[in-house]
């Protein structure tokens, strides 16, 4: 392993200096808000504050099968939150989630409003809510919120782990990157261990433990994060592979990851949905476009 200078922390840290790496701009030793913003309210039942990150994606997915499975009180509006640009900062943001990360979720359906924040929380509350991808029978319920509880524990070390230090940092630094490309691997060999002897992650049923992780570790499989496929050798994981595909091959997952989405393909693309055609015109935009 090549060698570097040798750091020695102080005996407190003080916030005087950027740490560079694409978010930066926003990185800060702090919470509460940075400036007044209201947040914007549509007609629906349920209003989601977010953007088409792997977190993000795991609630607008819930949502799509909601709609699918006929959930009609499923009907949201989802509004674009620009983490590069701060918007998680405003008051009404904060108001909703106060730890200033999407997603966050407004249940208005009752007399009094619901907050709910944190993506496995809002995922569990929509199943609880509708009675749906969650089992009510408790070993399979124990054995889905375990996973799901999995996720919420392990994605941190992809995401803010490998992805930052291989993606954003300012500069490529062996050690860390070597850290957590290991732990990645052995988290993807978890779920492959897993997926060869279960259709999907917490037993034959589809759940909100596979909502929750195949943003993350299904998007890696497909090659979407961090351009780190050839890398870590996803396509070794055929377990994973072949329950990336199911999944992805579900019209409510399609529609899903399309929500909230400001990067890649523009086909791809639903900055604010309000309404189920709203799928439609954007296909229709496709379509003259081409």
């Amino acid at each position: 392993m090549s060698s570097t200078a040798d750091y020695v922390p102080p005996k407190v840290w003080t916030w005087n200096k950027a740490n560079g790496g694409q978010f930066a701009s926003i990185n800060r030793p702090i919470a509460g808000a940075t400036h007044e913003k209201e947040l914007p309210v549509g007609r629906h039942p349920l209003q989601l504050y977010s953007l088409g990150t792997p977190n993000g994606v795991k609630v607008t997915v819930m949502l799509e099968e909601l709609l699918a499975l006929g959930h009609s009180g499923a009907e949201y509006d989802a509004w674009l939150i620009r983490i590069r640009d701060g918007e998680q900062f405003g008051s009404g943001f904060v108001a909703v989630n106060p730890n200033s990360k999407i997603p966050a979720l407004l249940d208005r359906s009752g007399p009094t409003p619901v907050r709910v924040f944190e993506s496995g929380a809002i995922l569990t509350y929509l199943a609880e809510k509708f009675g749906a991808f969650l089992p009510r029978d408790p070993g399979p319920r124990a054995e889905c919120l375990s996973w799901l509880f999995w996720q919420m524990g392990s994605a941190p070390y992809l995401g803010g782990g490998f992805g930052h230090f291989y993606a954003y940092a300012p500069s490529k630094m062996e050690y860390p990157i070597d850290r957590f490309a290991m732990e990645v691997k052995r988290q993807m060999d978890v779920l492959d261990r897993r997926l060869a002897e279960s259709e999907f992650i917490a037993g034959p049923d589809y759940t909100i433990a596979d909502m929750a992780i195949w943003p993350w570790y299904g998007g890696l499989a497909k090659g979407w994060l961090y351009g780190a496929a050839e890398f870590l050798d996803v396509g070794s994981y055929r377990h994973v592979q072949r329950w990336t595909e199911t999944i992805w091959q579900r019209p409510a997952v399609k529609r899903g990851r399309m929500v909230n989405r400001v990067q890649g393909d523009p086909s791809e693309q639903l900055h604010e949905r309000h309404d189920a055609s709203d799928f439609e015109t954007r296909t229709e935009d496709k379509r003259a476009a081409g």
